[in-house]
């Protein structure tokens, strides 16, 4: 029942061990119904199985009265959210306001709280993946190491979960790397430089361009053809000549990870907005396709002819991509353990225009969803994925816009973002009028205060030239000179910097 999660989500959010917190989530999945196992994972995860419903901050306020008794289902909650989900077309906006209140009708003020957060995105409670994925081999009395290869293979933990819950680790075990569904990309560290990114890997590494486009994951079957992008959305109608690319290489069975990038006629990157705004356009896309023509260049290969490659060494899978994929599709590369060869191939990708490289241990397996250690990028900036956690109003030329922006930084021992300074620089007016009619959307609070909190989903990339400890923030720390290169709408908050990367840059 809905109740259970509403009581198990505020014994989480009250309990700061991590230990404490997965305790209470496995004892509540120990006991779920197997047919609602999958909702209840996502919604005590903060995600909906629906993904987005169209419901905003202004659609949750002046909510009927609750029930005095619990008696609603995970399911039947479930299915409302499906049809409000369900809605379009004229009138869709009144009978969405009506599904609506029915849902909040029928559920106790302990169970609107719960709802209120979870659909607002404030579900901040600290049942992140690592957690979640603990309680779920503590449930199914599975080891975590299964539970963890198996959503290598899913990339959705309620989906995983659910299995490991009903048929242990044999339903773990079955879920293989299936060509059309998408698992959840690797991400590389950082380090401060190629010395400090080679001397962490052992000396010898495999560098390649770091590109500023857009990861894609491609995936071919015979004639079938799907393009995903790292937040595993299905953009294959929106970029044709990538697919047209992928249907045109010899072997048929194929699942590749890589960067699509426009580039200019001189060879050089046009601005990764350049490139976002053309992967994102659903419409006019011949036409865009003539006027911003996307390149696509491949890095990996997670599976080739048929073979999954997952678990080979980095060295093992680049040789299986550059077998099945031509030299002018492969991202620039080179093995060394010269730092002054590094160098030279370092400043050659930024002379070309790339934000830089990414250093590769040749040993690596591909650890898909987290930052594993055998990749390091190497910018020749301090640069930062943060979330925007609310803007202040600006005065002056930025009379009326929302402007100076609080970021954070995500703590993943509880799940919160921990501030870590204010900006208002790099923002030009074209950006301030964006930003502003988003924040509005995203508003977690009254519009017409000086600070306007926000219901933590924007990303932004910024560039600051060091941290140093403050007392003015949570976390003890504040960024210098921070400034806003651009917003990164392929990125989700889980994707932000950690606080643990940005202590590691401390002065």
């Amino acid at each position: 029942m809905l109740i259970d999660l509403a009581r198990t989500s505020a014994a989480v959010a009250a309990d700061a061990a991590r230990l404490a917190k997965i305790r209470h989530l496995a004892e509540l999945l120990s006991r779920v119904d197997p047919d609602e196992a999958e909702i209840a994972i996502a919604y005590l995860s903060g995600e909906l199985p629906q993904r987005q419903i169209g419901v905003g901050w202004r659609g949750l306020q002046d909510l009927p009265e609750p029930r005095q008794i619990a008696s609603a289902t995970l399911t039947q909650v479930n299915d409302l959210l499906s049809r409000i989900k369900a809605q379009a077309g004229p009138g869709s906006q009144a009978t969405r306001k009506d599904l609506l209140a029915e849902l909040f009708r029928s559920v106790t003020r302990q169970e609107q709280s719960f709802l209120l957060r979870l659909l607002g995105g404030e579900l901040r409670q600290g049942a992140l993946n690592g957690v979640m994925i603990e309680a779920v081999a503590k449930a199914a009395g599975v080891p975590a190491a299964e539970v963890r290869r198996a959503l290598t293979l899913r990339g959705w933990l309620p989906a995983v979960g659910s299995a490991a819950l009903t048929g242990g680790v044999d339903a773990l075990r079955a879920f293989r790397l299936e060509v059309g569904r998408p698992v959840s990309p690797m991400l590389a560290q950082s380090a401060p430089s190629l010395a400090a990114a080679l001397a962490k890997l052992g000396g010898t590494a495999a560098l390649e361009w770091k590109l500023d486009g857009v990861r894609v994951q491609a995936h071919r079957s015979g004639p079938d053809v799907r393009i995903f992008t790292r937040t595993l959305d299905d953009i294959t109608a929106q970029v044709p000549e990538l697919a047209e690319v992928v249907l045109a290489l010899p072997a048929d069975d194929l699942v590749l990870d890589g960067e699509v990038i426009a580039l200019r006629a001189d060879g050089r990157p046009e601005p990764f907005q350049v490139t976002a705004s053309r992967v994102a356009s659903k419409t006019d896309v011949a036409r865009l396709r003539e006027s911003v023509p996307l390149s696509v260049f491949f890095f990996d290969a997670l599976r080739v002819a048929g073979a999954d490659l997952l678990d080979l060494p980095d060295a093992d899978r680049h040789a299986a991509l550059a077998g099945a994929v031509p030299e002018t599709l492969l991202t620039p590369r080179l093995v060394t353990a010269d730092l002054d060869e590094g160098t030279a191939f370092y400043a050659d990708a930024l002379r070309r225009g790339h934000e830089g490289v990414v250093a590769k241990s040749a040993a690596t397996p591909y650890a898909a969803g987290r930052r594993g250690a055998g990749w390091i990028k190497v910018k020749p900036r301090h640069t930062l994925d943060l979330v925007v956690l609310a803007a202040e109003w600006g005065h002056g030329r930025r009379q009326g816009k929302l402007s100076n922006l609080h970021l954070g930084a995500r703590d993943p021992a509880t799940g919160r973002f921990v501030m870590l300074g204010k900006t208002f620089k790099g923002l030009t007016d074209e950006l301030l009028s964006w930003q502003t009619e988003r924040f509005l959307e995203l508003a977690d609070g009254p519009a017409d205060h000086w600070v306007v909190p926000l219901r933590p989903e924007l990303v932004v990339e910024i560039a600051f030239d060091g941290v140093q400890r403050s007392p003015r923030y949570p976390g003890g720390m504040a960024l210098r000179f921070a400034r806003v290169l651009r917003y990164r709408p392929d990125k989700t908050p889980q994707d932000a910097d950690t606080v643990d990367t940005v202590r590691a840059l401390l002065l």
